[in-house]
């Protein structure tokens, strides 16, 4: 289960933006999850807690968005969302296409007190 990996990892970049900010602790922790990033929303929010045990997230609540995957299409110009795992535009068919949204896993906002 790598979500526990990432949990930690998650837990340790707000431990140092509280250390940047001199904030005691985190309150609420934003986060955005592509769908193509690998990372499944139910096991991170399972490992979150446990992660910050003991740390300044400890009591956070964890909110995570979820981001569909966004393709622009080479071919014909389009931008659509696709039904994964069929990588293609969804207006033409083409597979030439590039995936602009999706793939993200990022911190978006961390409240801190």
């Amino acid at each position: 289960m790598h979500e526990l990996s990432l949990a930690v990892a998650l837990v340790e970049q707000v431990g140092e933006i509280c250390r940047k900010e001199r904030a005691e602790r985190a309150l609420r922790i934003e986060v955005v999850v592509g769908a193509l990033s690998g990372v499944e929303r139910d096991p991170l929010e399972f490992c979150f807690p446990l992660a910050a045990e003991n740390t300044v997230a400890a009591g956070a609540t964890l909110v995570v968005e979820e981001v569909p995957v966004t393709l622009a299409c080479r071919a014909c110009g389009e931008r659509t969302r696709p039904e994964v795992p069929f990588i293609r535009c969804m207006a033409c068919g083409s597979t030439n296409v590039e995936v602009v949204e999706g793939r993200d896993f990022l911190i978006k906002t961390v409240e801190v007190i």
